[in-house]
């Protein structure tokens, strides 16, 4: 990989990505005001609309929720992706080039995926064009057998329309031609994937197969899985895309396009085996369904599947009084077998990785979602994920039976085999918790149970660790701390000082130079304070004037640091009270002076404070000179409001 985006890049997109256009693609935005726009926040659910985007400086937030930030965190929360897929997800939207640095030396990336963003494109939107190749196909005479597939597993026509479904005809190059007649070269098609390369030339990767496009969550075509039809075929049962610069299949989660935002909103993910799998429970209501293709789920799945979670901190979860984990839900669903089983203590061993609660949710008769839809409808497949047990406790029972708890020996070895697990719990109090119920799961003294535990935890922690705790996030995740509470929005100096702000941030042009002069204190609350020190440390209305728009608000944002930066991100895309756009300069000037006339006040009593302190005759230089300094600010004050 190259290395990091330039700088002036990243600004290139935030420039000319529209925020308002970017987001409008998943909220209507109705106007709300001079200079913005407001709509249904899409991270959380509310019916009277309190999220905001303020087009002019590139900036949106949620007041009921608190979410905010540019145009590239809304691509980032929106669909899953870290800061650079965005970035480059949004330049390739707005048309820009982007050029990349290496990360220690700062000097110009020259190799890597990353330094072809041109060709990158032309692989997706080869991608693309076999998409709907393939999905017309479908409907052909040639595949009788694929639409006899999806109808014995009661998918109608809609349902293949709506996943994209589609027919990979039996011929040996029926794509290829189809691309190159639409200006693709051969080595671009062998890139892809869509074509393979052998001692007899060049030829379709899938040929006779059911095909469904595996896409990304911008909803981009990256690549295939693709289903054995014809008893001819002597390939394997399910053929994936090879590894290529756009398919990394221990990224891939089939049908996390159409998951995402329900992911994001129910803070659940549930995770299946197959392709059809994820048709049968997004059709029976359980649209946050998604599942990995051809491989184990793993650390780079995990990773993806906590952005959606919204998931990024490092520290121990903070549980509900009802249990639920403020991470939100991993469930993982597996048939009811013997390799289904493996699968879930596959699973046990990611589990640290999320913030959240996970689970397992087990067929008995071992039927997958699919199955369970053909047979018993799709509340079956509905109950199958509410009945999810976690998955901390379906691990030691599944190490359990393996033991016969009739005898001694069998309740010694389950002891000693489950032991090790329970000790693996950071959280003390769940490791007490599941302790007890190891002790009645097997039938032994509690204190023996405890004691058997204790001495696997000193013993050290086991391989397969069972942690309610994630790893450390992923680098490209944003780091969270602390962040500076708003102030009481009933306080009238507080909103005051915060309607100063609010226009210093998003008209500047109309602040007059004097508001730079202020000092560091004219602001008394705590928070606006902290504000407007990021404001002087950017440069003031002058320079704000000057970068103008989302420049200047991005420059008070990188001086504000990570607590202080939601505020100015608030700040920036909060409603004006004046909706008229003639009367927006006067507006500004006006909440400008007023402000400048509380800190003159309070400069005004802390002075006659200090005058009643000092004794004329004990000090009378230092008295006169506190007495001056009493009536230069009284006049200020009183020039200040002459000038109205």
């Amino acid at each position: 990989m190259a290395g990091l985006i330039k700088r002036e890049d990243v600004e290139a997109v935030r420039e000319r990505a529209r925020i308002d256009e970017v987001v409008g693609a998943h909220v209507t935005l109705k106007p709300a005001g001079v200079g913005s726009l407001k709509g249904l926040c899409p991270f959380h659910d509310e019916r009277s609309p309190s999220f905001h985007v303020r087009p002019g400086v590139g900036r949106w937030h949620c007041f009921g929720c608190g979410e905010g930030g540019d145009v590239i965190s809304f691509v980032q929360k929106i669909d899953g992706m870290g800061f650079t897929d965005a970035v480059e997800h949004l330049a390739a939207q707005a048309g820009i080039q982007l050029r990349y640095e290496d990360a220690r030396t700062g000097a110009a990336a020259q190799r890597g995926p990353r330094e072809e963003p041109g060709r990158r494109q032309r692989l997706m939107e080869a991608h693309r064009v076999a998409a709907e190749f393939y999905a017309e196909q479908l409907f052909g005479p040639d595949a009788q057998a694929a639409r006899a597939f999806l109808a014995e597993r009661s998918f109608e026509r809609a349902d293949a329309e709506t996943f994209g479904v589609g027919f990979a005809p039996t011929g040996w190059d029926a794509l290829m031609r189809h691309l190159q007649g639409r200006g693709f070269t051969q080595p671009e098609l062998i890139a892809s994937g869509l074509v393979s390369q052998g001692q007899r030339g060049v030829y379709d990767r899938f040929r006779g197969r059911l095909v469904w496009p595996i896409r990304d969550v911008t909803g981009a075509v990256i690549g295939f899985g693709a289903r054995r039809l014809f008893e001819s075929d002597q390939g394997p049962k399910y053929l994936n895309t090879p590894e290529t610069t756009l398919y990394k299949k221990a990224q891939v989660l089939y049908g996390i396009d159409l998951a995402k935002r329900a992911i994001a909103q129910s803070k659940r993910v549930v995770i299946v085996e197959g392709y059809t799998d994820v048709m049968a429970a997004h059709l029976s209501g359980v649209d946050v369904a998604v599942a990995t293709c051809g491989t184990a789920f793993g650390g780079d799945h995990a990773k993806v599947v906590r952005r959606l979670l919204g998931d990024t901190t490092a520290g121990g979860g903070l549980q509900l009084a009802s249990g639920a984990s403020l991470g939100g839900e991993v469930i993982f669903t597996f048939d009811g077998d013997a390799a289904g089983q493996k699968a879930a203590i596959r699973a046990f061993g990611e589990d640290q990785r999320f913030h959240a609660q996970t689970f397992v949710a087990v067929e008995p008769s071992g039927m997958d979602p699919c199955d369970l839809r053909m047979a018993r409808g799709p509340e079956a497949v509905r109950a199958l994920v509410d009945g999810r047990v976690p998955l901390f406790e379906f691990v030691i029972r599944t190490t359990l039976r393996e033991f016969d708890l009739d005898t001694v020996e069998g309740r010694v070895g389950a002891l000693r085999s489950a032991a090790p697990l329970v000790a693996g719990i950071r959280d003390r109090s769940m490791q007490l918790g599941y302790s007890r119920n190891l002790a009645r799961w097997i039938g032994l003294d509690p204190e023996e149970v405890r004691r058997e535990v204790g001495r696997s935890a000193k013993r050290g922690t086991p391989a397969r660790r069972v942690d309610d705790r994630p790893a450390a996030p992923d680098a490209a995740a944003p780091s969270s701390g602390p962040v500076l509470a708003a102030p009481d929005p009933s306080d009238p100096v507080a909103r005051i000082e915060r309607l100063a702000l609010v226009v210093v941030l998003q008209y500047p042009q109309h602040v007059p130079a004097t508001f730079d002069d202020l000092d560091a204190d004219a602001f008394a609350t705590p928070a606006w304070r902290a504000v407007h020190a990021a404001v002087r440390a950017a440069g003031g209305v002058t320079a704000g004037a000057g970068l103008g728009g989302g420049r200047w608000v991005e420059a008070v944002v990188t001086e504000a640091g990570d607590a202080v930066a939601p505020l100015v991100t608030e700040l920036a895309v909060a409603p004006v009270p004046e909706d008229r756009e003639s009367a927006i300069a006067a507006y500004v000037v006006d909440v400008v002076r007023k402000v400048a006339d509380l800190g003159l006040t309070r400069r005004i009593a802390d002075a006659k404070s200090r005058v009643q302190r000092l004794d004329p005759a004990a000090d009378p230089d230092g008295y006169q000179d506190a007495f001056t300094r009493l009536l230069a600010i009284e006049a200020e004050r009183r020039r200040l409001r002459e000038s109205v």
